[in-house]
């Protein structure tokens, strides 16, 4: 195929796992998110696939996985998303009806 591109990752790269095999993450489904991680890459096994260094609930899963289930991870941009810690939000209940 000519459009078909061949991902350039490396050993130490940063990158994200799709969810799409995993069914022991918890929650529905439909609320799971797409793609976990970052997690760093060990080895590269061919043009196909790489194995990762996981960890958490996911260490029991095995590690290596196709390139088509791996994305790279891009973090973001601190400038665009600026979090201040904030506690404007001080909850309290009167006693009373």
């Amino acid at each position: 195929d000519k459009s078909h591109k061949v991902p350039d990752f490396k050993v130490g790269d940063l990158v994200l796992v799709s969810t799409l095999n995993f069914d022991n993450i918890k929650g529905p489904k439909k609320l799971k998110d797409s793609y976990v991680g970052p997690f760093v890459i060990v080895a590269l096994h061919g043009t196909n696939a790489v194995q990762v260094e996981l960890s958490g609930e996911l260490e029991n899963k095995h590690p290596t996985f196709p390139v088509i289930l791996i994305k790279a991870y891009q973090p973001a941009d601190k400038e665009f998303f600026s979090f201040k810690e904030s506690n404007s939000f001080n909850c309290t209940t009167s006693g009373t009806k």
